[in-house]
């Protein structure tokens, strides 16, 4: 058997779908034939002028009726190992002894509160995370004929040497990886959701990451959306410093379809094209919103399989033992979809749209007084910028060390950066004005 059949024959044996097995084989064929997944500067344009959500004015009753009309999917397959968790990493307390997952469920109580309608939320979980979080969605959110979740395929890591599947007897799991979250559109072509949507006067769908608290349900943008006719839209906000790892649209020159470009798929040589403010002004939130029926549209018409961009990871079997085998797993972002539609319509939007917790260094300014936390479960800055911390990994990196050394934060309203080196317990007495370094 060659190594496709190897492969091909562990996702059946794994029950993965047909659709799933065929997403698999082309994205496969790519990499036998060595395909990197990398966009070159030459073959794009930056994107310089895109709708800003700020000169949009939009009717009230419009809002508030594509607000009902939208379904919320929440991008929940992640888990928290960087910070040290082993479960979802939704199921961290972020802000009031609040979880993300509660913080969800309360702005979708308040959408529905605005709307007047049963807005669904709906999460997409992993093999890894869909035990812990199903179990705790709320009675009360749940919709009759509405899945509360549905669970992303796994597929094996490859061999880079030889493209076999790899076996991993002391840890089995470590043998499979996520297609990464473009595996969206594979579960949703496996079943027929969508019409099940549409069928009940659905007509917008939006997805964002759960750990962006910033991706709160916005009857503004629906009813923006609702109005622009488009099929797609991605939100995108203006890139600072702080943002140049993050993705960018661009336009490619030889068909000028807007594309995403994504850090694995740039090449080194390249890359200070990539992190350039000015050449790439807007960074990709990763919050899209889709027209169901164009949607289930183009995934009949492809028949599930949308070809997005590949992007090729190579890493160890084990993350944590970097002398295991080297592995490529084969992924594809969601946000690539915008090459699938031709009316593509990104939207500017304010960074309040965009507030990720990657890092206890995010949490650590999530948790302080320059955010303001209201009845509606939105979180609001109220300075100009947040403050930016850098705290010494080697005793703030996890999240018992964290929170061991901050249960009581002083006030940041005049702190503008800390940078945190050493053993250092925070007692809510220290006085943070401007750049602050502790050294312990």
């Amino acid at each position: 058997m060659s190594a496709l059949e190897h492969a091909r024959q562990k996702m059946i044996d794994d029950g993965a779908g047909k659709i799933a097995i065929r997403v698999f084989e082309e994205y496969f064929y790519q990499l036998e034939q060595g395909s990197t997944g990398l966009i070159p500067e030459s073959t794009i344009e930056p994107l310089t002028s895109v709708d800003d959500l700020t000169a949009v004015d939009i009717d009230p009753e419009v809002a508030k009726k594509a607000l009902g009309q939208t379904v919320f999917l929440k991008l929940n397959g992640g888990l928290g190992t960087s910070m040290g968790l082993a479960k979802a990493k939704s199921l961290l307390p972020v802000r009031d002894g609040m979880t993300f997952l509660d913080i969800i469920f309360a702005q979708i109580r308040d959408a529905r509160r605005c709307s007047g309608k049963e807005v669904p939320l709906m999460l997409m979980n992993s093999f890894r995370t869909h035990t812990d979080t199903v179990s705790l969605f709320p009675d009360d959110l749940k919709v009759d004929g509405i899945p509360v979740d549905f669970v992303q395929g796994r597929e094996p890591k490859l061999l880079v040497d030889s493209f076999e599947p790899v076996e991993w007897p002391r840890d089995p799991e470590l043998e499979w990886c996520p297609p990464g979250h473009g595996d969206l559109f594979t579960s949703l072509a496996e079943s027929d959701l969508l019409t099940s949507l549409l069928d009940r006067g659905l007509r917008y769908f939006t997805t964002s990451n759960a750990d962006n608290l910033g991706a709160f349900p916005s009857a503004q943008i629906a009813g923006w959306f609702s109005e622009s006719g488009a099929s797609y839209a991605p939100e995108l906000c203006t890139r600072t410093l702080t943002d140049l790892k993050g993705g960018h649209l661009a336009r490619r020159k030889s068909d000028g379809q807007i594309i995403l470009r994504d850090t694995a798929q740039t090449p080194p040589e390249d890359m200070h094209f990539f992190t350039d403010q000015y050449r790439h002004p807007y960074f990709h939130t990763n919050n899209l919103w889709f027209n169901i029926e164009a949607l289930r549209d183009l995934l009949r018409r492809t028949e599930g399989v949308v070809n997005l961009p590949l992007i090729r990871n190579k890493k160890n079997v084990d993350p944590t033992d970097k002398t295991s085998p080297q592995v490529y797993q084969i992924e594809c972002a969601s946000g690539a979809i915008v090459s699938s539609f031709s009316d593509s319509r990104p939207i500017l939007v304010g960074r309040e749209r965009f507030l990720p917790v990657k890092t206890t260094n995010d949490l650590f300014a999530i948790r302080s007084d320059s955010y303001d936390f209201g009845a509606d479960a939105r979180l609001r800055l109220n300075r100009e910028q947040a403050p930016i911390a850098k705290l010494d990994p080697q005793y703030f990196a996890m999240i018992s060390d964290f929170e061991l050394r901050t249960k009581n934060l002083p006030s940041t309203a005049k702190l503008d950066t800390i940078e945190v080196t050493g053993n250092y317990f925070f007692d809510g007495t220290e006085k943070l004005v401007g750049d602050v370094h502790i050294s312990a």
